[in-house]
C-alpha cells in the first residue's frame, strides 16, 4: 500500500540540513524535508506545522484540520488493515 500519512513537524535536525524531526501518531521519526522548504529560513518556519509524509519525505504541507481529519481516517482504517495498523505503528 502505497499511502502519506500526516506528521507534525517538531525539531529540526541540526546534525543533517534538510531533515526534521516528525511526529507521527506520537513516534518521531526522521523526515527529509527539502521538498517542502528549500532553505534554513523556511525550514525554521515549518516548526509545528503539518506535513504528508511518504517513504521519509515530506510531500506537501497540511493544514491542522486536514491532518487530524485524514489520521481519523486512518485510523478507522486500521480497524479493518492490518497494512494500516503496521503503518501507523499499532501493530496485533
Amino acid at each position: 500500500m502505497c499511502i502519506g500519512i500526516p506528521g507534525q513537524i517538531v525539531a529540526l535536525d541540526e546534525t543533517q540540513p534538510g531533515t526534521a524531526w516528525v511526529d507521527v501518531c506520537g513516534v518521531r521519526r526522521s523526515v527529509n524535508i527539502m521538498l517542502v522548504a528549500a532553505d534554513k529560513p523556511a525550514s525554521l518556519a515549518l516548526l509545528g506545522h503539518w506535513v504528508l509524509v511518504h517513504v521519509g519525505f515530506a510531500m506537501s504541507r497540511l493544514d491542522e484540520d486536514e491532518a487530524l481529519e485524514t489520521l481519523q481516517l486512518l485510523q478507522e482504517m486500521g480497524e479493518v488493515e492490518s497494512d494500516v495498523r503496521g503503518f501507523l505503528g499499532q501493530e496485533g
